[in-house]
């Protein structure tokens, strides 16, 4: 596997079309325009709401508890045609042994996921190195904020 580097989730910007993802590691940060849907999920995983009825990341969760399934991680993989690409890592433990498994993700789903089930995210190194650091914009939009 290709070097990758650990990621924090900094903050969620709403945007006439959805909302941004600021992602940090160390100084710089990238950003991951996403739709109002997965965006509202990920703010209710990360204040700790739990939904009446279970929205689809709480179902993956769900059906992943019922497998046997533990999400190791969340890795941002490529970036190509103004896109990020993603792959869900996880291990399946059971009777019949130990399986890993790498599943194509939107790096929004990894992300929802990952709150909800408290996994690491990370971004393949030359993916982070090829990426436009935003930290100004959210420095400056948290200023607005102010």
């Amino acid at each position: 596997m290709s070097e990758t580097l650990p990621i924090q989730l900094k903050g969620i910007v709403p945007t006439p079309a959805g909302a941004g993802i600021f992602l940090s590691h160390g100084d710089k940060m990238i950003t991951i325009f996403i739709d109002t849907a997965v965006a509202s999920s990920i703010v209710m995983a990360m204040e700790g709401e739990a939904p009446e009825r279970p929205l689809t990341h709480d179902l993956m969760v769900s059906v992943f508890q019922g497998l046997g399934v533990k999400m190791t991680a969340g890795v941002i993989t490529d970036f190509a045609n103004d896109t990020f690409f993603a792959k869900l890592h996880l291990l399946q433990e059971n009777e019949l042994g130990k399986e890993v498994v790498e599943i194509d993700a939107r790096p929004s789903d990894c992300i929802a996921l990952a709150a909800r089930l408290n996994a690491p995210l990370y971004v393949v190194k030359s993916v982070w190195d090829e990426a436009e650091d935003m930290s100004g914009v959210y420095h400056t939009l948290k200023k607005l904020e102010d």
